[in-house]
């Protein structure tokens, strides 16, 4: 291991550093540039560092910052342990030297304290970045000043629900992708889009980095990036993001480079952030904590945590946001028409609305009637099972009225083709490989599999269920001249007996086997 120690002296603003290495015994010294002070330095310990060629020196509070014409010595230790040293430009900070960053912001605890961060620790101007999905954004008022105050240039907000809708929900309407017989990916879905966003916000300004809040739990493992769909819910969430969200990233711009300050820092919780943004500064913003961690876009609302952890408990009744209880729901059942061309939905009751309209307005009708409510252990990518409550009333309903229309438009082969190709399909989408090849022909198949699925189905809501009630297409396969029951011409009752006989022929062949006939 690596040994470095600084000594000050009184009267000089240099300081003579030492390495010695206890592999090769080699010692090597230099002179540094250090602050100017009559006080002994403080000793650095220095751990091993996987770099090479260049001092390596760690300290948690005090870094040797102030520079002698273009270089210093800048030296911390990482969260994990190992030590990270940049000879770099007096502008470095901590950790190295990045020019910009955007960073996914809601204006909450945990992005609030990431943006002095990353500038302390990173050297670079930091811009903020806001995407709304359709979640109903309220704390845009004061947003930009709240941003400044931590210390950003500037806050970039986006209103991504159109694409949101027709770009990435309905892409998976149409190949009725639904992970593990319930999930109807809600979150999922969401995170390529803001990532998407994120990279072209980033070219935009010219970062050369992006930053989320992160741990190593869940699919996505992150707190900033659901504090960017919640912040008043979200504080204390950390479970879910940075698969999803890096995966997209590393897709659509490769050298973009991504900080993640959870899996750097030393802060380990809500105390230590409040602490940390006191010392910087940075306004605490005060919000009331839910005992649930949620997740909200435009598609659903989900549920963990809490009384959630043991699967064998009900949720409670006030729980849920998007949706009345079933047994609260109106008396008398209410009858819909959903529009469909080309396997996507179009218009609701004869009226044609723009995706984004059309799911709003579902999610409003769906929930009145207590459509949508899922309860579900699911596997999670990192291996570890996670109980989840979802609301998802307008794409219940959009999933019921377009698969039942396809049982008009697709023949058997086509379907059975379609859903076992769904399941991959879902599995991809949950796995956050949206942007991956397989994933792209899988919408180009769907696509072309889709394209006369055409017509309007009828569904009854009632007490939280969706029936089917009247399908019609233009492009139907069902012909009630073959179908009837009464005579037809095309279809001879007497063709049945020579196709039974050649469909049954293998099992009749076995069955004489056995019988030794």
């Amino acid at each position: 291991m690596a040994e470095i120690s600084a000594t000050s002296f009184p009267s000089s603003s240099s300081a003579a550093l030492a390495l010695r290495s206890s592999l090769n015994g080699n010692i090597r010294c230099q002179n540094v540039a250090c602050l100017r002070t009559t006080s002994l330095f403080q000793e650095l310990s220095v751990k091993r560092s996987q770099l090479s060629g260049n001092a390596v020196a760690t300290t948690t509070h005090v870094p040797l910052t102030r520079g002698c014409k273009s270089q210093a010595i800048r030296a911390v230790l990482s969260g994990d342990g190992q030590t990270v040293v940049s000879a770099d430009s007096k502008e470095a900070g901590l950790r190295g030297k990045l020019k910009k960053v955007v960073l996914a912001y809601s204006g909450g605890l945990d992005t609030s304290v990431i943006v002095p961060w990353l500038k302390e620790n990173y050297g670079c101007e930091v811009v903020c970045f806001t995407a709304d999905v359709g979640q109903g954004i309220k704390e845009l008022d004061g947003l930009e000043q709240k941003a400044k105050a931590s210390g950003a240039s500037q806050l970039v907000v986006r209103d991504l629900t159109e694409e949101f809708v027709k770009d990435y929900i309905f892409p998976c309407l149409r190949a009725g992708a639904i992970y593990e017989r319930k999930y109807l990916l809600g979150t999922s879905m969401a995170r390529p889009v803001i990532a998407k966003a994120m990279v072209d916000v980033a070219a935009e300004v010219g970062a050369d980095a992006v930053a989320h809040g992160c741990t190593g739990k869940g699919n996505d493992q992150a707190s900033t990036w659901i504090l960017l769909l919640q912040n008043t819910f979200m504080d204390s969430y950390i479970s879910f993001f940075s698969v999803r969200f890096e995966l997209t990233f590393f897709s659509l711009n490769p050298e973009l480079k991504v900080v993640v300050p959870w899996r750097e820092w030393e802060i380990q919780g809500r105390e230590d952030a409040i602490e940390y943004a006191k010392k910087h500064n940075v306004p605490v913003p005060v919000t009331k904590k839910s005992i649930y961690s949620r997740d909200r876009n435009l598609w659903h609302l989900s549920h963990e945590g809490d009384i959630l952890e043991d699967p064998a408990n009900e949720p409670k009744k006030d729980m849920y946001m998007m949706s009345v209880d079933p047994e609260d729901a109106p008396d008398q059942p209410e009858y819909i028409e959903i529009g469909i061309e080309s396997g996507l939905p179009v218009a609701l009751n004869g009226k044609a609305l723009s995706p984004a309209t059309l799911l709003s307005e579902l999610n409003t009708i769906g929930g009145k009637h207590g459509i949508g409510r899922i309860d579900m252990v699911e596997n999670r990518l990192v291996g570890m099972k996670s109980r989840g409550v979802y609301e998802t009333p307008g794409g219940t309903i959009l999933f019921a009225a377009v698969q039942e229309l396809e049982s008009l438009t697709l023949d058997r082969e086509s379907i059975q083709v379609k859903d076992s190709l769904a399941l991959k399909y879902a599995e991809m989408v949950y796995a956050g490989r949206w942007f991956d090849p397989l994933k792209e022909s899988m919408d180009a198949f769907m696509e072309k599999l889709t394209e006369k699925t055409t017509g309007s189905v009828t569904l009854k809501l009632y007490k939280g269920s969706v029936s089917v009630t009247g399908r019609k297409s233009p492009n139907s396969l069902y012909r009630q001249d073959i179908s009837s029951f009464e005579g037809s011409e095309i279809y001879n009752q007497a063709d049945a007996a020579g196709f039974i006989r050649l469909y049954g022929l293998p099992m009749r062949v076995r069955a004489m086997l056995e019988k030794g006939i």
